[in-house]
């Protein structure tokens, strides 16, 4: 029997958010909480399917520890996060091999390698023949400090996310094979200076798919373990913030290189093609008047907390409102005084607040309002793609002229209609729907709608990078800089599980 520990750790961050999240931005489960996961779309519940289908394998549910994106973690919030898992790491170091599932996109103050620290310490803690293979969000950072500590890996393959229990259950097959063969295998890893975004990244549809689908090819016929692209999150603005393309293979490492630096030199050739294309807001405004027989979609990318946004800005709304926008308009925002306001005034109570605003103050002023409360909830609910749990705090429905705003009393995920339905909401009552998301599934969205806007307006994950304000990453860095030159070069990351991970360069 060979048994193994399950960790989890999952955030993504904007440097850019100037709230910091704390230790209780987490949902943490100890032990067999995790089992909760059973069934999920989620890495733990895909990885837990393979394992424990296996008649060889123990599971060993340790901790997990999942936030909804937000500013960076404070330090504090780190220290104590970092702790409790690695004490139980430290009470199961006999295990036979581990299995870590990471965001890739953390960042604390004081620590802007989260993932990398913790696999280091992971490794120093379990030792070099132990089996360590991570999970990863395709926006996430793989660092030089990440590869060094592990054995293996799995990727997202898919954006908008839905593969996410899949890439889990690829994750430990990973783990089995190594935990069994033991083979000697190699990380190729190519980094391309560049940030992207857009509609180019829908991977059903856009050029990037092509890339990981060319990655999925290689770990289906075998010529690769593992092998995936990722674009990172440009708004974590962390030392090794960048895109690029890693293939873990156990044969002679030659092919695997020649292989990843043509698939970084592709990327680069279309580095200007996976931007996005944003839309001045008051040229959305004018388009969304012309259209009278269907939905308009406003794409609030630039406030999207599901990329670490703070989820309080109103410039959509007051921008609408300013220009004379009169047919029915459905939004969402993050305001815990005018929730707490209009909960403590009760549902049919006509309450005057300030609404957004009160937390990314450089960039959004207060939108003062005279409004009805129509609804009052939890603000619980679940994602439509993965089933986790939601938690919005308390929540309410406001009206106010032709708008209807979903308030929330903490930022959240919002890149399904989760919040809308459990508020008793349906977006197809709606003229004009306002999503904080870059992207959405398509059958949410995209099937019905008449046209989606995405909005060029100020935000701490605005999709106009240049405008953010990076000073960490490494420059020069396209879209940042004017002039990036680039030619693919492939570092080799050896692994033995019989010796820490040594690093080459070829």
């Amino acid at each position: 029997m060979f048994r193994v520990l399950v960790l989890e750790c999952m955030q993504e961050v904007s440097s850019f958010n100037p709230v910091q999240s704390a230790y209780e931005n987490f949902r943490i489960d100890r032990g067999n909480s995790m089992l909760s996961q059973r069934g999920l779309n989620t890495a733990i519940g895909g990885a837990l399917a393979v394992l424990e289908a296996d008649p060889e394998i123990t599971v060993v549910p340790g901790y997990g520890a999942r936030s909804d994106s937000a500013g960076p973690l404070s330090a504090a919030g780190w220290q104590r996060l970092s702790s409790e898992l690695l004490e139980v790491v430290d009470r199961n170091a006999d295990v036979d091999a581990v299995l870590v599932s990471l965001h890739g996109a953390m960042a604390a103050i004081g620590e802007l390698d989260p993932e990398g620290a913790l696999l280091s310490e992971i490794r120093r803690r379990v030792g070099p023949e132990t089996p360590i293979v991570m999970s990863l969000d395709l926006h996430g950072i793989v660092t030089a400090r990440m590869i060094e500590a592990v054995n293996g890996l799995a990727i997202y393959y898919t954006y908008p996310h839905r593969d996410f229990a899949d890439t889990g259950a690829r994750a430990a097959r990973v783990l089995l094979k190594l935990l069994r063969e033991r083979p000697a295998t190699t990380i190729v890893r190519v980094t391309i200076p560049a940030l992207v975004r857009g509609n180019e990244l829908v991977t059903d549809t856009g050029i990037y798919g092509e890339y990981l689908r060319e990655c999925l090819a290689l770990e289906q016929s075998g010529a690769a373990i593992a092998a995936g692209v990722m674009i990172g999150n440009p708004f974590t603005d962390v030392p090794e913030l960048c895109s690029q393309v890693l293939v873990m293979t156990d044969r002679d490492p030659a092919e695997a290189v020649k292989t990843a630096e043509r698939i970084a030199a592709a990327f680069w050739a279309e580095r200007n093609r996976m931007q996005a294309h944003l839309t001045p807001l008051s040229e959305a405004i004018a388009g969304a008047k012309a259209i009278t027989d269907g939905t308009v979609l406003f794409s609030d990318a630039a406030d999207a907390p599901s990329s670490g946004s703070s989820g309080d800005s109103n410039l959509l709304i007051k921008g609408l409102s300013d220009a004379g926008y009169s047919r029915k308009v459905l939004a969402q925002i993050v305001d815990a005084g005018a929730a707490a306001a209009a909960h403590r005034a009760g549902v049919g109570a006509t309450i005057e607040v300030n609404l957004g605003g009160a937390l990314d103050t450089k960039r959004f002023s207060p939108m003062r309002v005279v409004a009805r409360v129509k609804l009052l909830s939890d603000g619980e609910s679940r994602l439509e793609t993965m089933g986790i749990p939601l938690s919005a705090g308390p929540t309410a429905v406001l009206t106010f002229d032709n708008f209807t705003v979903v308030v929330f009393s903490r930022s959240l995920s919002l890149f399904d209609r989760a919040m809308y339905y459990s508020n008793g909401i349906d977006p197809v009552d709606y003229d004009l729907v306002v999503v904080k998301s870059p992207h959405t599934e398509h059958h949410m969205y995209e099937a019905w709608v008449r046209r989606n806007f995405i909005v060029d307006v100020a935000g701490s994950t605005s999709a106009n990078l240049p405008t953010l304000g990076h000073t960490v990453c490494a420059r020069p860095m396209f879209p940042l800089d004017p002039e990036v030159p680039f030619t693919p070069q492939a570092e080799l990351f050896h692994s033995h599980l019989s010796t820490p991970a040594a690093r080459a360069t070829g």
